[in-house]
C-alpha cells in the first residue's frame, strides 16, 4: 500500500520528529509512505480567522499536491478536520458566489481520502497492537479537533494500550479543551492560559510520566505552560516529564528504542 504523507506546517517546522515517527511506524507496518513536496499550510490559520477567501489558493495547492493518493494520512486531528470538514464548506461556498466550482470540485475529491493517523491504523489497517513498547506511564489528552470534530473516540486509546509496557492512566477531565484553539490562545491568552493550566493540573494529577496528545498545536500550548509552571522550591516536581506525539509513542520498539 502507497499513502501520501500530509505531515502539516507545524510539525514540518517545529515537531519533525513526529513526522519521521509517522513514516517509521507506518513502513514497519508494510506501508509506502510518500512526501508530496508540493504541500505547505492547509490554510487553517486564515479560515480560524476569518479570512475564507486567502484559505482558498491554499485548498488548491493541497489538493493538487495529494491528487493521486488514494490514503492522505496526517498526525493532526486539526488539519485533518481542516481538510475533510472545511474544505468541502469552502468550495460550496465559493461555488454559490460563481467564483469556484473547479475549488469545489476539489475539496469533494480530496476530502474523503483524508485520516488522521489513528483512524488509518485502526479504520484502513485494521491493527491495534502495532509492535510498540513504550515502558512509561502515559496520560492522554484528546484534542477537541479530534474528540468533537473527527469523533475520533476511543481510537487513540485502544492503541495505547496495546503498547507493551506501557500504563495508561486516566486523565481527569480529558474532554475539556486545553485552552489553544488556534488564534483563539492569541486573542484571549488570560483565558487560554487559565485552561491549560487547568490541564497540566489534571495530567499531573494522574503521576504519569508522560502526557500524550494526536495534535502538536495543543501539545505546543500545554508544553509552553508546563515549563513555565511554578514549583515551590523543596518540592518533587510532579508535573509529567515529557509531553510527546503520540506517534513517536507508537513508533517506539524493544528493539530499535525511541526515536533519538
Amino acid at each position: 500500500m502507497r499513502v501520501a504523507l500530509f505531515v502539516t506546517c507545524v510539525n514540518d517546522a517545529l515537531y519533525p520528529r513526529t513526522g519521521i515517527a509517522v513514516v517509521r511506524l507506518l513502513e514497519r507496518l508494510g506501508v509506502h509512505v510518500d512526501f508530496p513536496a508540493g504541500q505547505s499550510c492547509c490554510g487553517q490559520p486564515q479560515y480560524n480567522t476569518g479570512y475564507r477567501h486567502e484559505a482558498e489558493p491554499l485548498l488548491r495547492r493541497t489538493a493538487a499536491a495529494f491528487a493521486g493518493y488514494e490514503y492522505v494520512v496526517t498526525p493532526s486531528g486539526s488539519c485533518a478536520a481542516m481538510l475533510r470538514e472545511h474544505y468541502p464548506r469552502i468550495g460550496r461556498k465559493a461555488e454559490r458566489e460563481g467564483r469556484g466550482a473547479d475549488l469545489a470540485e476539489a475539496a469533494r475529491s480530496l476530502a474523503p481520502r483524508v485520516y488522521e493517523l489513528t483512524e488509518f491504523l485502526i479504520d484502513v489497517l485494521g491493527v491495534t497492537d502495532v509492535g510498540a513498547y513504550f515502558p512509561h506511564t502515559v496520560t492522554y489528552h484528546p484534542s477537541c479537533h479530534g474528540l468533537r470534530g473527527l469523533g475520533l473516540g476511543d481510537r487513540p486509546r485502544r492503541l495505547l494500550a496495546a503498547v507493551r509496557g506501557l500504563r495508561l492512566a486516566e486523565l481527569p477531565g480529558a474532554e475539556e479543551c486545553c485552552g489553544f484553539g488556534g488564534t483563539f490562545a492569541v486573542k484571549n491568552p488570560d483565558v487560554s492560559a487559565a485552561m491549560g493550566a487547568d490541564k497540566i493540573a489534571s495530567a499531573a494529577a494522574t503521576g504519569a510520566e508522560v502526557l500524550c496528545g494526536a495534535d502538536n498545536s495543543c501539545l505546543a500550548h500545554l508544553d509552553g505552560l508546563l515549563r513555565r509552571a511554578d514549583t515551590p522550591p523543596g518540592t518533587a516536581h510532579r508535573t509529567p516529564h515529557r509531553i510527546l506525539h503520540l506517534a513517536e509513542i507508537l513508533a517506539a520498539t524493544e528493539e530499535e528504542g525511541p526515536l533519538p
